[in-house]
């Protein structure tokens, strides 16, 4: 059977949230309770990535499992660096909000009080990569690391691809420390690889499968080469969710729910892909769709979070036992 593909969160950035904006955030204390409409339904505001894997709420939403589960929901577009969504919910604006590995440790490193609930996909090899290293053909870069010295050119930096980079070339036997990352508008990535700006670009989704119908080669298996980091998790204050444990069950519950179904049906994946993404409907015709899953692969979230301290991304390392809610259902190791 082939392999389905992945389109992992959009753009992926480097901003680090303000520590004045944490702390205000943090201590004004309104995301503590839930509001409800006039006839008692809790209500709910979830902020999605704008890039990808944020169709099972769309699909929990179609499929009526959050109105099945007594909840009045909300889906609206977050900030394009997912790591800005967290003050947006430590102030109440929103109960939940999506964004990736390295956007929800660089919040924790900062002492923010949020936690993950539950997961939406991580890298896996039951999918084809399509994410990774595109390079020219024929050049001297044929391993992670022959990046030693070389310029690597990323949508942004600071995120879960410059890690992952600096990760697989450490793997390979390099030093991370001698690549060169330089920011460039994504849609500009190819062009930097074939016109020789940069030695090497990291590149994505449809993107990355123009690089290589640019004529630019692959190098490994991109984040598939690390399964089981979270390429899309959804997170919540504590405060919130130690004053509303039993409407983010069920919320958590909801989006399970719809995981299943969106793996079960493609179909409803691409329509709402093709109703909330900028993607060519060509492309997303031909593309398989990306696998869901809820779990949460803790050890290699570790492994995450020490490797981004290690390499400089994170200030601090944050401890385990402050990434997760307390009643998270899938934090025991994802499928590989």
């Amino acid at each position: 059977m082939p392999k389905r593909r992945r389109d992992p969160l959009g753009r992926l950035s480097s901003a680090v949230v303000m520590l004045t904006v944490l702390a205000t955030a943090a201590g004004c204390g309104s995301g503590a309770s839930d509001s409800s409409s006039s006839d008692g339904t809790p209500k709910i505001t979830v902020l999605r990535s704008t890039g990808a894997l944020f169709e099972p709420l769309y699909i929990a939403e179609q499929q009526g499992y959050f109105k099945n589960a007594g909840l009045d929901v909300t889906i609206k577009a977050g900030a394009q660096d997912t790591s800005q969504n967290a003050p947006s919910v430590l102030r109440g604006e929103a109960q939940f909000a999506m964004t990736d590995s390295s956007g929800f440790l660089k919040g924790a490193a900062k002492n923010m009080p949020i936690r993950i609930v539950t997961g939406l996909a991580s890298a896996t090899t039951r999918t084809v990569p399509t994410d990774g290293l595109l390079v020219r053909k024929g050049g001297s870069i044929t391993s992670f690391k022959d990046l030693e010295g070389k310029t690597v050119g990323l949508a942004a930096l600071g995120g879960t691809f410059q890690f992952i980079v600096e990760y697989l070339t450490e793997k390979d036997g390099g030093d991370p420390g001698k690549v060169k990352f330089v920011s460039l508008p994504t849609p500009s990535l190819t062009d930097a690889a074939v016109s020789g700006k940069t030695d090497a670009v990291y590149s994505f989704g449809a993107f990355y499968a123009a690089g290589k119908q640019a004529g630019l080669t692959s190098i490994g298996n991109g984040m598939n080469d690390l399964p089981g980091i979270a390429q899309g998790v959804l997170f919540s204050s504590q405060s919130y969710l130690s004053a509303n444990a039993t409407v983010a069950k069920k919320f958590t519950d909801a989006v399970a729910q719809a995981i299943t179904y969106a793996n079960a049906h493609p179909e409803a994946v691409r329509a709402v892909d093709k109703q909330y993404t900028q993607l060519p409907p060509a492309y997303l015709d031909k593309a398989p769709v990306s696998y869901y899953d809820k779990s949460i692969n803790t050890a290699v979230m570790h492994t995450v979070s020490t490797k981004m301290h290690q390499y400089g991304i994170l200030s601090s390392a944050p401890r385990d036992d402050v990434l997760y809610w307390d009643k998270i259902s899938a934090a025991v190791g994802g499928r590989q």
